[in-house]
């Protein structure tokens, strides 16, 4: 039963890990945009999950609102400074997005301190169901899961069965095709931005409950988020979802069955699935 445990928190963990790298993959795989910044959104999504429970007293109220305030931020950033680097070499990209770490963490200092924060898991969802006579699980993490689920299946709507969707995959196949077509492709490449940030904060705001909000904890999540969409393959949602649900599973089960080698479990599983699978377990969506 402990394992069962495990194993609920590892699905629960991969779950979140798909909403920051789905997030990612949408961005690099259809804008082309290396975005080292993506964790900062992570973090800035946790902060804002703090703020606004202190300012509203509700973490329901604040989701929202937090929401609003990351689509804004994605593509006010979009508009201002990454569509200007879409010609250009990566490297611009990568020194840009590094600024906007920086930037970020000065901002994160300055508004909230260097201290470790909590947020309060909403009453309603404060309590555990029992799995044996001794042993019990938090609702608040399967609340986690079902709101990670309820999202990919959304996503998975948007993007296969609607016109918007249709045309990110037109602007992902040949952007050139899809712009002389009459496709809005800046406007589209907006979307896909704030979409990515809005995800990424979306699960800072739902993580921060049971994760606690802390400096750097972007940094600590983005290099994970890379392995998910390396694994996954760059530009799919399917892949981003399986690797994810495999990499929280894998960190999970391995702090526990080989604690002296956890932090290498996930990168193992990377370099197994490379050798195999050299781009990756799915195509682009």
């Amino acid at each position: 039963m402990d394992y069962l445990i495990q194993i609920l928190n590892g699905v629960q963990y991969g779950l979140l890990l798909f909403l920051l790298a789905s997030g990612l993959t949408l961005i690099f795989g259809i804008m082309g945009v290396i975005n080292l910044a993506h964790g900062s959104f992570y973090m800035v999504g946790a902060y804002l999950a703090l703020w606004l429970t202190r300012l509203t007293g509700s973490l329901w109220l604040a989701l929202p609102l937090g929401v609003l305030a990351a689509v804004a931020l994605g593509a006010l950033l979009e508009w201002a400074l990454i569509r200007r680097l879409y010609a250009r070499d990566h490297l611009y990209q990568v020194l840009l997005t590094f600024g906007l770490i920086l930037v970020f963490e000065e901002l994160r200092s300055l508004l909230f301190g260097n201290d470790v924060h909590g947020v309060p898991i909403p009453p309603a969802l404060n309590f555990s169901i029992p799995l044996t006579e001794t042993l019990s699980y938090p609702v608040y993490r399967l609340f986690i899961s079902g709101v990670c689920l309820a999202l990919a299946a959304a996503m998975y709507l948007v993007i296969r069965k609607t016109r918007l969707g249709m045309m990110v995959r037109a602007g992902n196949s040949n952007r050139e095709m899809a712009q002389v077509l009459g496709v809005d492709i800046p406007l589209v490449f907006t979307f896909v931005f704030a979409l990515g940030v809005a995800l990424a904060a979306f699960a800072g705001m739902i993580a921060a409950p049971v994760s606690s909000v802390f400096p750097g904890m972007g940094n600590q999540i983005l290099i994970i988020c890379f392995v998910v969409v390396v694994i996954g393959g760059i530009g799919s949602i399917t892949g981003a979802m399986v690797a994810a649900l495999l990499i929280g599973i894998a960190d999970t089960l391995g702090k526990v069955l080989l604690p002296q080698f956890s932090g290498m479990a996930v990168y193992l599983l990377m370099a197994v699935v490379l050798i195999w699978r050299p781009r990756g377990l799915f195509q682009a969506t």
